[in-house]
């Protein structure tokens, strides 16, 4: 007898995360490194792992299911009050309880081509249909998704800077679009990668809550903060929308060590400037190390580059076999392609050089 998986789950593809580079290094036997899953090569705050190392007596505690103290230290970097913050188990959470709180089976998501693949694999999971909007290029088509809103659409999700391309709008188009907005769309606009975006264009969205009740930013702390394993992210948003959200997250999902890690983390400006330098630095290196070999590279406003090698997936395995591990985009629709993080001066250059040996020997 079958056990009862109701076909929208059985017909899920799970997201197929980049390969654990201790797993990596047991197949192989010698140190890999991993340019797969845009972390922080540099790690995280020494301030943060201060205080992970002085809150360890109490984690037999639960933690504070509000987050009062980091909800009001984000409220004051952000210049809103803290009853328009709500933290999640990550980024990844919170764009699920966006979708469990505000979209019915009846009603549908919009979101990007070549845009993150969770949007997508959390509607399916919620049971909710969706709308994939073409991109323009490797951009997300703001005029033409804001023309596939209509009564249905409850949400839409917009990256920037995007994953996997690294390309971001600009405030002027982005106005634009969020004032063409149905006050009864919610309007999230991921921004993981918002504190490596140098762009003088880019928009502050936290700044425009005021512009349309449904406006919603998701952040995280994985990425520049150096976080990742401690799975913690935020939403900012009106108080009206984020009690809403706070009903349906689990209780106590975010644990006492990310919440005081974060903290101290973010008052670390330092190892932020630190961090951001070292990203434009390093994709700097990788995008002109790309055009000297012939590669055709998308602009990337992130911490990692999209290139274009010609067989994606053939190519990331020949590099995994010598100790490098970088994304292939064929589950993104985008079989030629590779995503390359942004690692250390010394991972960058033998991430170049082992590129440049299997291109070599891929070549007639």
């Amino acid at each position: 007898m079958k056990p009862p998986i109701p076909p929208h789950i059985a017909q899920i593809e799970p997201y197929r995360p980049g390969r654990p580079i201790e797993e990596v290094e047991r197949e192989l036997g010698f140190r890999a490194i991993k340019l797969a899953s845009n972390e922080n090569p540099l790690g995280p705050s020494p301030r943060a792992l201060e205080a992970i190392r002085e809150a360890l007596p109490d984690v037999h505690r639960y933690p504070d299911g509000s987050g009062a103290c980091l909800r009001a230290a984000l409220a004051e970097h952000l210049h809103v009050g803290a009853d328009a913050v709500l933290l999640g188990n990550g980024s990844n959470e919170l764009i699920e309880v966006i979708v469990r709180t505000f979209v019915s089976p009846e009603e549908r998501i919009v979101f990007s081509e070549g845009a993150f693949l969770i949007y997508d694999l959390v509607a399916r999971t919620c049971g909710v249909s969706s709308v994939e909007v073409a991109a323009r290029g490797f951009h997300h088509d703001l005029e033409a998704m804001a023309a596939a809103i209509d009564g249905r659409t409850r949400v839409v999700f917009l990256a920037n800077p995007n994953n996997p391309t690294g390309t971001i709008f600009r405030r002027e188009q982005w106005r634009v679009f969020l004032d063409a907005v149905p006050e009864h769309v919610v309007v999230v606009v991921d921004e993981a990668y918002r504190e490596y975006a140098d762009d003088p264009a880019y928009p502050d969205t936290v700044a425009d809550l005021h512009r349309h009740g449904g406006l919603m930013v998701v952040r995280t702390f994985s990425k520049i903060y150096g976080l990742a394993g401690l799975r913690i992210g935020y939403a900012v948003g009106s108080p009206d929308l984020i009690d809403a959200m706070a009903r349906v997250r689990a209780p106590f999902s975010v644990n006492r060590l990310a919440q005081v890690a974060a903290l101290a983390a973010l008052a670390d400006h330092e190892h932020v400037e630190m961090s951001r330098r070292a990203a434009e630095n390093g994709r700097r290196f990788l995008t002109e190390a790309f055009a000297g070999l012939g590669l055709r590279f998308v602009p990337s406003q992130a911490n990692f580059v999209l290139v274009d090698v010609g067989d994606g997936g053939r190519v990331a395995e020949a590099m995994l076999g010598r100790g490098v591990i970088v994304r292939p985009m064929g589950a993104y629709r985008m079989p030629s392609m590779i995503r390359v993080t942004v690692g250390t001066e010394e991972e960058n250059r033998r991430c170049i050089e082992v590129l440049r040996q299997v291109l070599a020997e891929e070549s007639p």
